[in-house]
């Protein structure tokens, strides 16, 4: 990179964390605002330049500054736009990339926050050197980013690569999902679906979780399982395995050197990985088999999605 320092954005629905990053992937400044704080947008992009101006001139003045990158829910990189997000205080397609150029005159790229992670992985963490893969988050939703021949995949409209939106159960008693769809892998596989199949479990055997007091996280469960409590072993054994399975079908598609995987439910990875590697070698094309790693992201104790961000602009 011709420039010392690049800024990433992780705009999430209650904040909007900026970073200066420099070239060996260091968070050498940051700060935030509050996203809900301003319904309109243009009060939003003074608040970002106002928060930002002060990190640019921390680190010696725009000069020394390649551009800047922002991770965010339904952004569609071709454009800059946000789109329909249903999360974020604005509606419609909104210019933000445009806009902060614009305001900051400098380069403003954009794309949602899974994408945003592939990139981040890519130049600083488990998929260095790597040019065909593919990174799933877990979290409240799972989010994705496929790269092929080192290059994200976008699609015709900038929106592809939901592959947490894949229907992994046909079922009539298919979960249903917040797109609207049922039986989509988010709904199983989330930390939300995760305390779904807690529950479903628990209510097969007894009726209620009785290692939990008050509300059941995916956390709790993980707790659970470190002390042999066998449902929630089993819980994070069927995640793993639907893991697994989609993941299958994903290598039919793009046929990844790996998988990385990244969000607070990989914690409990020593319990998720043993069925998602048995699952995905019963059910992958022979061909395929044994071919691909299976890795924790690099950048789960890091601030991986500023990180991601700015990885967008080098």
């Amino acid at each position: 990179m011709s420039h010392q320092y690049l800024i990433g954005v992780d705009l999430g629905g209650t904040n909007t964390v900026f970073g200066i990053v420099d070239n060996e992937g260091n968070i050498v400044c940051e700060n935030s605002i509050k996203t809900q704080a301003y319904p309109d947008i243009h009060d939003f992009v003074d608040a970002c330049v106002q928060c930002v101006s002060p990190l640019i001139e921390q680190v010696g003045g725009k000069q020394l500054i390649g551009g800047m990158g922002i991770g965010a829910p339904n952004a569609n990189f071709y454009t800059g736009t946000i789109e329909e997000a249903p999360n974020l205080p604005w509606k419609g397609k909104v210019p933000l990339a445009q806009m902060l150029s614009e305001r900051l005159g400098m380069k403003v790229v954009m794309t949602n926050d899974a994408n945003a992670a592939a990139m981040g992985e890519m130049a600083y963490g488990a998929a260095r050197g790597m040019r065909h893969f593919v990174v799933i988050t877990l979290g409240t939703g799972v989010g994705s980013g496929i790269v092929i021949d080192g290059r994200l995949v976008y699609g015709s409209d900038g929106f592809a690569g939901e592959l947490g939106h894949m229907i992994v159960d046909n079922s009539p008693t298919a979960r249903q999902c917040g797109c609207g769809r049922r039986g989509c892998l988010e709904t199983y596989c989330s930390a939300r679906g995760i305390v779904r199949t807690a529950q479903e479990l628990s209510s097969m055997v007894n009726g209620q979780w009785s290692m939990v007091n008050g509300q059941l996280t995916a956390l709790e469960i993980y707790k659970a399982a470190k002390q042999g409590d066998e449902l929630a072993i089993e819980t994070f054994r069927r995640t793993g395995e639907t893991l697994g399975a989609a993941c299958a079908n994903i290598t039919t598609f793009c046929s990844p050197e790996a998988y990385i995987f990244f969000g607070g439910p990989m914690h409990s990875h020593e319990f998720i990985f043993p069925s998602l590697i048995d699952t995905y070698n019963r059910q992958v094309l022979p061909i395929y088999r044994n071919r691909c790693r299976f890795l924790l992201s690099e950048l789960m104790d890091r601030n991986a999605a500023v990180l991601g961000a700015a990885a967008l602009v080098a």
